[in-house]
Parts: structure tokens; C-alpha cells; sequence
């Protein structure tokens, strides 16, 4: 039965990965399947926190959307728009420069999915306005907010349950982590020139008009506008302060959603209508088909391995946490990955007495989420706004970035972990 479980979502992921059919139908076609072959059910599908569809990223991404839908009513996002532009003098690659720094730093303050949610409207509308393509933009976002999402606590749907599991504290993740980040940071822009940059070209009668655009005529409702960064403020308020009034993102999210719904008096069909549907869809079918990989102890058989692999050699331990982690979560989303892996690195940390493994994990699971379209939750969501904008961003266009970016920054994350907690322990 294993073995069929393993065929079944390899096939599934082929399908995803080779685009022959829609990835949303690839995705439900492996969740069927492995009800079929009886290691998904109602129960372990949608009620188990272990095996189950992840409400909480469902739910945060279906909030988050919907304020987005309500938002973009302002006329904000062209006013960011045309600010940025003007500021990078029309120069495709400052921008692109711009918002990548931009990404990072708010998914570390926020979270990367909520990022790119808010971000890539904007791209969208620079690009427009400067009439360069908008795909390098999306994908240097998507990669740039795994990276920053690294840096704290809350930046990444990992690092959240790595804390659950470990009771490390929102400083222990900034002490940690956040030197690697700025150091990863500055080295994806040098990636991103050679990748995207350096073909880029600017348009001078584009550039030029730009300059003339007054940004702040593109305020369309000022009323609006102002509710609307009272509620934002407020849900990022709540973001940040999860650890002292223990309510989760998602409820966050909804309750912000409603508030901002009811106060803005738009109507259903407006807001709703910028609800990536198809994209909640496929990650509901993702968490099903991961979901019987860890019912069927195909994962936990992995870390198993990895563990008595380990043994007492922490060098040996780190390196195969960081690299194995960063493989894997661009296979099966660093999400549900890291909720079968905790339990496991819990158990080796016990043992050594060293909690150090845990910055290897965080850093390969959150960093390998750039290795593949469907490695974390901002590639998917940008993916889909990406379609939804007529714009078709295949899995192998995404990989073959995704792939140079997660080598480079597994390497010189394992320099650091080597460096900070093996020989300067």
C-alpha cells in the first residue's frame, strides 16, 4: 500500500510539474487518489491537524484576499505604483531592486503570505506603467519573501509551528536568524541582476511620462483609504501580537475581513471577486495528497533515517537537517513538512541537549521553499495572481530560478549554521 501511496503522488506531482493538465485538476487527482487507496478520509482530510487541510493558511489567505479586494478600491496600489517608479527614475531593475526589499522586509514583519497578497497588485501596476513584463517582478517577490520571511517568528508558516513545537521565542528566531537574512537578502539581489536584471531595458518616453504623473491623483476614495489602514494597522497589530493574545493569523484575518467589509459598505461581488479561488482549491488538494504520505509513514520513515543518521554528530546533524529540509519542502510544501519533522528534531534536541537544530530546520525548509512553484504558499498565491492577470508562469519557468536561488542560499546558510553553532560552540 505504501508503495502505491508513493506512486500515486509522484504521478500527481508529475502531472503538477509537466503542466499536461491544469495543476489545480493534478492536485485533485492525487487527493482522490489517495482516498481511494485509504490513507484519506473526512476525518484525516478535514478535522486532523496532522494529516488535514491547514485552515488556518486556507482561512488566512481567503481573509487577507478579500481585504486586498477591498483595498484596491482606494486607488492605493497605483499610488505606490506610480511613487516607486518615480523614485527608480523608470528603471526596470531599481524597481524590481525596490520591491524586493520592500517584500522582504514586511513578510519578516508580517508574513510572506500576507506580503505578496499586498504586493503584487502594485507590481502588477508598475509594470504596466512602465511596459516591462511583469513575470520577473512576481517571481523575485515570491523568492524574496521566503527569504525574509526567515528572519522572524511570524515571517513564515514554518517558523510559527517550529515555535509551537520548540517554545523558542520571537527574539530567539530575530537573534538567529535575522544576520543570515540581510546577508541572504543582499546576495538575491546580485542573483536577481544576473537572472532578470540585466536584460531588463528602460523605456525613456515611459520613463519620462512618469515623471510628470501626480501619484496622489490616483486616490480614488480618500474615505475609504483611511478606514482602510485603520483595519490594516489593526491586523497587523494582531499579527504581531499573537504570542500575548493567542489568537492564530487566520482568525486575524476573517476578523479584519468582516470588520473591513461592514465599515466600507462595498459590495460582495466586488471584494469576492478578487478571491483566488482555484488557489485555495489546489492548496486544500496539496495538504490531502501530503497528508496521505504522513498517514501512509512515508515522511516520518525519512526523518526517521535522517535522525539515526544524525546520531550525537552535530556537524553531521545540522547538515543533513538544512539540505534534506530544503530538498524536501520544495517537493511536499515546507508547511506540512515541518509539522511531521518537528516532532522528530524535537526528540533529537532532547537527546543532544543542543537546540540549534532547530535554525537548521527553519532555515532549509524555509529557504527550500523557493526550489519549486509549489515548495511554499507565496509561490502559489503569486502563481495564481499571476493567471488571474492573463499571465502564465509555468512550474519549470519558476523552478529553474527557484532552483539556482535555493542552491545559493542553502550554501551559505549551511556556512553560517557551520560557523555559528559547530566551530564557535
Amino acid at each position: 500500500m505504501t508503495a502505491l501511496v508513493v506512486v500515486a503522488f509522484v504521478a500527481s506531482y508529475v502531472l503538477i510539474a509537466t503542466e499536461r493538465i491544469h495543476r489545480l485538476a493534478a492536485a485533485l487527482w492525487g487527493a482522490a487518489a489517495m482516498v481511494v487507496l485509504g490513507v484519506a478520509d473526512s476525518g484525516s482530510a478535514f478535522f486532523s491537524e496532522d494529516t488535514g487541510i491547514d485552515w488556518n493558511v486556507i482561512f488566512l489567505l481567503l481573509g487577507m484576499m478579500i481585504i486586498v479586494g477591498v483595498v484596491r478600491q482606494t486607488g492605493v496600489f497605483e499610488f505606490i505604483a506610480i511613487w516607486s517608479a518615480k523614485r527608480a527614475g523608470g528603471r526596470p531593475f531599481r524597481v524590481l531592486a525596490m520591491l524586493v526589499v520592500l517584500t522582504a522586509t514586511a513578510s519578516a514583519l508580517l508574513d510572506n503570505v500576507t506580503t505578496v497578497l499586498l504586493v503584487a497588485p502594485v507590481t502588477l501596476l508598475v509594470c504596466e506603467r512602465l511596459g516591462t513584463p511583469a513575470v520577473p517582478f512576481l517571481l523575485a517577490e515570491a523568492m524574496a519573501s521566503n527569504i525574509g520571511g526567515t528572519a522572524t517568528l511570524i515571517g513564515d508558516p514554518p517558523n510559527i509551528i517550529i515555535a509551537g513545537r520548540s517554545g523558542l521565542t520571537f527574539n530567539d528566531f530575530a537573534a538567529n536568524l535575522a544576520p543570515i537574512v540581510v546577508v541572504l537578502l543582499g546576495l538575491f539581489l546580485v542573483l536577481a541582476w544576473f537572472l532578470w536584471g540585466r536584460r531588463m531595458r528602460t523605456d525613456p518616453e515611459r520613463a519620462a511620462s512618469l515623471v510628470e504623473l501626480n501619484e496622489r491623483e490616483a486616490i480614488e476614495d480618500p474615505r475609504l483609504l483611511v478606514i482602510c489602514g485603520i483595519v490594516l494597522a489593526l491586523v497587523m497589530a494582531g499579527f504581531l501580537l499573537r504570542p500575548l493574545i493567542g489568537i492564530e493569523p487566520s482568525i486575524v484575518a476573517l476578523l479584519g475581513a468582516g470588520l473591513l467589509v461592514a465599515l466600507s459598505r462595498v459590495e460582495p461581488d466586488v471584494y469576492l471577486s478578487e478571491v483566488e479561488w482555484p488557489t485555495l482549491v489546489f492548496f486544500a488538494a496539496l495538504f490531502v495528497m501530503v497528508g496521505g504520505l504522513v498517514r501512509s509513514g512515508v515522511i516520518a520513515s525519512v526523518g526517521e533515517w535522517a535522525t539515526s543518521a544524525m546520531g550525537e554528530n552535530l556537524f553531521l546533524g545540522h547538515t543533513i537537517l538544512l539540505f534534506g529540509s530544503g530538498v524536501l519542502s520544495g517537493i511536499v510544501d515546507n508547511i506540512p513538512y515541518v509539522a511531521t519533522m518537528s516532532p522528530l528534531v524535537d526528540q533529537v534536541v532532547s537527546a543532544t541537549g543542543d537546540p540549534s537544530l532547530w535554525w537548521s530546520l527553519a532555515l532549509g525548509a524555509d529557504l527550500g521553499g523557493n526550489a519549486t512553484a509549489v515548495g511554499a504558499s507565496a509561490n502559489v498565491v503569486i502563481l495564481g495572481i499571476a493567471a488571474r492577470n492573463g499571465m502564465r508562469i509555468s512550474f519549470w519557468q519558476f523552478t529553474r530560478y527557484g532552483l539556482v536561488v535555493t542552491a545559493v542560499t542553502l550554501v551559505v546558510s549551511w556556512v553560517y549554521v557551520t560557523l555559528r553553532y559547530v566551530v564557535g560552540a
